[in-house]
């Protein structure tokens, strides 16, 4: 790769996704530091990273001496200036980066947030200024094993926000890793896209503790994913958002379905999501179970349920589902209150939003 190509990345936690990116361009010896815990950071040290990447018998094993590891924002400064930061975290997670970002927002030129949700850009932004935000999206499924060992379960890509002086450059070096990068020239198409793949069997599956596979094999609980969807489609058309394919996911094929009969979309998504999860739990249900009480429905249930309210579209599907999943998130339900229930769900939110599904 010539040197004119080479970046030099802080990646702010190395989780499934910082891992990823950020062992990725390590192995193709861009430079790259990651911040982290220390508990986290001392294994990592010790072991260095594994990527396992999709189709692909043999790991990636990166040796400590591939990349560098630190603790906190001032060890970050000694190994300064950086041209990017990264930050992958979950939306909940976001605010406890800002006085780190306050702290070394001068010493790198663009922040790539990799992070779900559509709320996130905006609060780094008000960190280190909106001129350095690079908006992007992951739409490759990535698992972490353990700290610092993810494996690529499916292979699809990364977008990029265009526009940004580095964001050319990052996707050069990205897809020299492998990652499949694309350039969005419509960041909030790019995002509102990402935000609906991610409503899909997430909440529900999290509520009744059932699988994406089974949501969509129950004829009821299939009009509700529809229904939520409509809402969030309803809630980008009035803010002039398009619909846009992401990385290797055809997102407008999604909304499209969401105009068919059930007969016809039901086995066409059922189909898709049978393919593209599995009986792999989504990440509500993985918050909902792990115990630190917190989920990230608020950042994308709840987002389109607050953009509706600010744009005056109904969106009593989506409140219902961020309410219920908070209040059993928070311990203020029981986790079994709908689990394996899905004619209780049906009936409770009906009644709750005044709609027939």
């Amino acid at each position: 790769m010539p040197p004119s190509a080479s970046l030099r990345m802080l990646v702010f936690g190395a989780g499934a996704i910082g891992s990823y990116i950020g062992g990725s361009l390590a192995a193709r010896s861009q430079r790259v530091v990651f911040i982290e815990r220390p508990a986290v950071a001392e294994h990592i040290r010790r072991n260095g990273l594994r990527l396992q990447p999709a189709g692909q018998a043999a790991p990636i094993c990166l040796p400590p001496t591939a990349f560098e590891i630190v603790t906190s924002p001032q060890e970050a400064l000694a190994l300064a200036p950086f041209d990017l930061a990264l930050s992958a975290l979950k939306s909940y997670d976001t605010p406890a980066i800002l006085p780190s970002l306050q702290i070394l927002g001068d010493t790198f030129d663009a922040l790539l947030c990799l992070s779900n949700g559509v709320d996130n850009e905006p609060l780094l932004a008000e960190a280190v200024g909106a001129g350095k935000i690079i908006a992007a999206t992951v739409t490759s499924a990535i698992g972490r094993r353990a700290a610092g060992e993810v494996v690529v379960e499916r292979l699809r890509g990364v977008g990029l926000a265009a526009g940004h002086p580095l964001s050319k450059r990052l996707a050069a070096v990205m897809n020299d890793a492998g990652l499949n990068a694309h350039l969005y020239a419509r960041p909030s198409d790019m995002k509102w896209s990402k935000l609906l793949t991610n409503l899909l069997a997430n909440a529900t599956a999290a509520i009744l503790d059932l699988t994406p596979a089974e949501i969509f094999a129950h004829p009821g609980l299939f009009r509700l994913e529809m229904a939520q969807l409509r809402e969030a489609l309803a809630v980008m058309r009035a803010q002039g958002i398009g619909v846009v394919d992401l990385p290797r996911t055809p997102v407008r094929l999604l909304a499209w379905a969401t105009r068919l009969p059930s007969a016809l979309a039901r086995p066409l998504l059922g189909r898709a999501v049978g393919h593209g999860r599995g009986s792999k739990m989504p990440s509500f249900h993985i918050d909902l179970h792990s115990g630190r009480g917190q989920s990230e429905v608020a950042y994308l249930n709840g987002a389109v349920a607050r953009y509706g309210e600010r744009y005056r579209i109904p969106t009593p599907i989506n409140r219902w589902l961020t309410d219920t999943l908070l209040s059993l998130t928070e311990g203020k339900l029981p986790l079994d209150t709908f689990a394996q229930k899905p004619e209780k769900v049906l009936k409770t939110c009906c009644e709750a939003c005044g709609v027939g599904i």
